[in-house]
Order: C-alpha cells, then structure tokens, then sequence
C-alpha cells in the first residue's frame, strides 16, 4: 500500500490503527446477514416477537458500534492527510527551493500538487476500499460455514475481480504514469508562460506558444484517454462479474433450498453476505485509476525527497568577518565541452571589494551563486572566513549575507515586508535600508507607504525602482558579504549615484563586497577587478591595474583598437 516507507512512515501506527478497526468494522457488518438468518429460518417459524425485538436490539447496537468505528476510522486519515499537509508540505516547499539552482525548484510547485493528489486519495473514500479488500477471504470462509458450493461460488468470483483489478494496473500503469509526467511538464510551462506574459504580449509570441502547447497537451490526453478507456472497460466488466457471480450465488442457494440442503434464511444472507464481500473488490477496480494516480504522485513526491536528501545540521557559526576565499573552485556540467569555471582562486580580505567583468557566459552569476553557497561546485571549495559556504546554515548565513540577482523578484507582502527579507520587520532596519539604496523618498509617496503591498505597487513601480527596493533587501541587517549580480542594469543617474553612495558607507563600514558588472562606472569603487573569460581568470589585481590593460586605448582615427576589450564590455 501507499505507506511502505518515505514521507508516509511516520503515519505506520495510524494505519496499524484504521486497519485494526476495519477488521472489527467487517467483522460487525455480518451482523446484517446473520440477522436476516435468524429472522427468516427462526423468527417466522416460531413466530416469536420477544425473538425479533432481541436481535433486532442486537443488530441496530451491532451496527451502532460499526459507525463509530467507520468515523473513527474516517477521523484517523484526516488526521494522516492533515500531518502529511503540516510535516511536509513546508519541508518539501523548502527543499524546492534550495535546490532551485540545481533545476529540482521547477518543479517545487507540482511536488505540492502532488502531496495534495496523495492526501487527498487517503481521506477520501479509495483508501476505506483498500483496506476493506483483504477481509474478503473472511467472507468467503462465511459463506463455507453457510454451504460449500457457496464458498467455492464466492471464491471464485473474488478471484475473477482480483484478477480484473490486476488487469487494470497493468492495462492503466503505462498510460497514466506517462500521462501523469506530461501534465506536469505542461503544468511547469503554463507557469513559465504566465510568469513571462510581458514579453510575450509585447513580441506577440502568444499563438505559437499557445499552438505548441496545445499540440502537447492533446498528445498527453491521448495518454489519459486510453488509460481512462481502458479503466472504464476493466470496470464494465467488474460490475458485470459482480453481478454475475450475485445471480449465481443466488441461484445456487435456490437449488440447493430446493433440495433441502440450505434453509431459505441462508440464502438471503449468503445473497447479503456476497454484496458486502465482492462491494470493495469491485469499487476498488473502479477507482484503480485514483488509486495509481496517487501511487505515481507518492513516487514523485518520495523521488524529491530523495533527491534533496537528509538536510544538514551543521553547528552554529560566529558572525563572520567577511574573508571570501575561493579555492580552485571548478564546476563541470556532464555533456558540455568546458566547464562553466574551472580553478578559480581569490582572496578578499574582510572589507575588501572585487569586481568581476568578462563576456556573457564566462561564468559571472554562477561565480556569484557558488560565493553565496546556493551552488556547489564540482571541485573546490568557497569558503566565508574559512568555513565552507555550501555546508553553512541557510538562516544562519543568510543573516550576514546581502544578494541581489541579475533577475529581481520581490515577493507578495508589503514593501516593508520585502526589505526585510519576509521576516518580521525591525522598522529602524527597513528605512536605514531604504535612505543607503536611495528608494526612501520614493516608498512614501505611495498610498501606504512602506505597507504598501507589493502586488498593488508592482503596477507603477519602473524596472529601476524594483531594483532599488531589491538592492535595500541586499544591504538590510548590515551584512557582512554582498554580492550584486548587475546592480545598475535598471538604474538611472540618480539611482547609481544612490547604489555608488550605498557602496562607499559600506566599505567604510568593512563590508567585503563582489559586484558583477558591465558599466565601468559602479567598478570605480571596487580595490580589485577580475577579468573572467571561459570560466577561467584571465586578469586579477588592483582595480587601476587591471583597467588600464581592460579598457580600449583610442586608435589612429580615434577608436578602439582592441576589439576583444569591447566584447568583454558588451
């Protein structure tokens, strides 16, 4: 069943629990065929009132408790849907997250979707069907006590739904399953396509986008078609066996009545006992499709786990100074000719600053990922005041590290919100923040100012407020290491004379800062320069040094004569 091992081992005892009360509730159900019995072969012959109040009493009490057992049954997975729901509903959207750079964070979202397509098969009414399924054997050696040409009747058609119900996952496994990957690949590219809506309004790439689309999406309800035609079928057939094997049971006991070999009363209650034994076999074909939609979604679920692995605990560090040491840092990615860097060293003194220039795809941003520890290398290590960055506590190390992507996201929540990097918001932090990256005075022109919510400002906020807003984050709490991925990229006059001012109070107060950058004018307050190109550094030293031989020297007819300077500024 579902709760092998993975996500769902520590709900074991509560499915020990419901599996313990449906033995009793099945055992309770055969209160109804032993008492149709008793009434039928002595109740009307004896013609006995007090005989038929007493089972009656004894009946109704019989099925009193079997309700109570039902909706404890019921209450106990909730109460797994709502654990799963509160445990790991938050662990998953966490390991999605930081494994986001990895290429695992796309799919954080159908991971969710996913724990909820399990959930919602183990408080629904699918589950009750696989665990009244293994009591029909109980019937069956019943319907023996009653006669044995009805157990052997009973037996053969549970069989013939068991295998009907086998013939269903193996007819529905393939289909479902692929069909199951596709949606979740479209899913992740209907996302993409909404969160790029902009650029696709604007280049009028919407019907192509929409064709392709589409074109996919009916290659995978073809996927589902056949799975759900084939299901269906499987459950024609069910209900046809079903029946079948109620008329022969009855049937049999009519002849066997006839002969005076069972009484009247038995066959009433075997013809009852048979409904409730082949009900949960039969329901259970019918909802196969649930069944290994959920046992797909679990796998899923279990495959992210797995990826993401145990989270580490590692001891809680100092503050840092802010020495930044990259050693021989080296990342290959399989099937690409280069790597994306290759032995890249540095040491930054605490308060010192680099910049780092180099054409695009030299292997700028992927630096700046490895310095923050939100990317491994493959060899090497980076390392914050000589621990390694990658194994540092995420909220740990977040408290005295400042980053601002090359791709601003801020996040729903107020401004204030924002800033404060969606903790509880210290006030005092949030304007300080604000006055060094120059969007004070534009955050209290707003309705509401700092409360102002993200997703009513978004609307008339430019490129270069976001981006101020977003550089704010960076510097709020007084880090101690900033990396800014393009800081200026959306930045007027105004705003990069904020971001330069930011910087210098900064330096001064020993803040070691990495800037990536193409505009020369942001490198005038950096003390060193590396030149990437390939992955590799092509030049490092004292800023001056390395601009001098960096930037282009005007030729005979005043114009560059180094044109691959100009491809490292581009």
């Amino acid at each position: 069943m579902l709760a092998r091992d993975g996500i769902l081992a520590g709900a074991r005892p509560t499915f020990v629990c419901a599996l313990v009360f449906s033995l009793f509730a099945n055992v309770l159900i055969l209160a109804i065929p032993l008492y149709s019995l008793q009434v039928y072969d002595r109740v009307l012959s004896s013609r006995s009132g007090a005989t038929l109040a007493m089972l009656t009493l004894v009946a109704l009490g019989a099925l009193v408790i079997h309700a109570i057992l039902e909706m404890v049954r019921s209450r106990l997975m909730v109460h797994v849907g709502l654990w799963l729901e509160r445990v790991w509903a938050p662990d998953l959207l966490r390991r999605a997250v930081r494994h986001g750079p990895d290429g695992d964070g796309a799919s954080g979202a159908q991971v969710l979707r996913d724990l909820s397509t399990v959930r919602n098969f183990i408080t629904g009414p699918g589950v009750f069907h696989l665990f009244d399924a293994p009591w029909v054997p109980v019937y069956a050696v019943v319907m023996f006590l009653l006669h044995p040409v009805l157990g052997w009747v009973t037996l053969g058609g549970g069989l013939v739904l068991f295998g009907l119900a086998l013939a269903s996952e193996m007819a529905t496994r393939a289909p479902l399953k692929t069909a199951g990957n596709r949606m979740t690949v479209a899913q992740a590219r209907a996302d993409e396509y909404v969160r790029r809506a902009e650029v696709i309004e604007a280049m009028g790439m919407l019907p192509g986008l929409i064709a392709h689309w589409a074109g996919e999406s009916r290659r995978t309800q073809e996927f589902l078609a056949l799975g759900w035609q084939r299901s269906a079928l499987l459950a024609a057939c069910a209900r046809f066996a079903r029946f079948a094997v109620q008329v022969a049971v009855v049937a049999s006991g009519a002849w066997l009545a006839i002969n005076n070999s069972l009484s009247v009363g038995s066959v009433v209650a075997a013809s009852i006992l048979l409904t409730r034994a082949l009900a949960p076999v039969e329901s259970l074909v019918g909802s196969w499709k649930n069944f290994i939609g959920a046992r797909n979604a679990y796998g899923r679920v279990q495959a992210a786990v797995e990826r993401a692995g145990r989270p580490r605990h590692a001891t809680a560090l100092p503050a840092p100074a802010g020495r930044l040491v990259l050693d021989r840092v080296t990342l290959e990615i399989p099937r690409l000719e280069r790597p994306i860097l290759s032995r890249v060293e540095l040491d930054l003194a605490p308060g010192e600053s680099l910049g780092i220039i180099g054409p695009s795809a030299a292997g700028k941003s992927t630096l700046a990922r490895i310095i923050l520890g939100i990317q491994e290398p493959t060899r090497g290590r980076a390392r914050l005041d000589g621990a390694d960055v990658a194994a540092w506590p995420r909220e740990d190390l977040g408290r005295h590290v400042g980053y601002l992507p090359q791709a601003i996201e801020l996040f729903p929540g107020t401004i204030k919100r924002n800033i404060a990097r969606m903790a509880e918001p210290d006030d005092a932090k949030i304007v300080e923040a604000a006055q060094l990256a120059g969007v004070h005075e534009m955050i209290l022109r707003l309705p509401l100012g700092y409360d102002t919510e993200i997703a009513d400002a978004l609307r008339n906020l430019s490129g270069g407020q976001r981006q101020r807003i977003a550089i704010a984050r960076a510097f709020y709490g007084a880090p101690r290491l900033l990396v800014l991925d393009e800081p200026n990229s959306n930045l007027d006059a105004e705003g990069e004379n904020a971001l330069i001012r930011a910087l210098l109070r900064a330096r001064e107060r020993g803040v070691t800062t990495v800037i990536i950058a193409h505009r020369a004018r942001i490198l005038m307050s950096v003390d060193r320069l590396m030149l990437l190109r390939d992955g590799r550094v092509d030049m490092l030293g004292a800023r001056d040094e390395v601009m001098a031989r960096v930037l282009p020297q005007p030729g005979p007819a005043g114009r560059p004569n180094t044109p691959a300077v100009q491809e490292v500024r581009s």
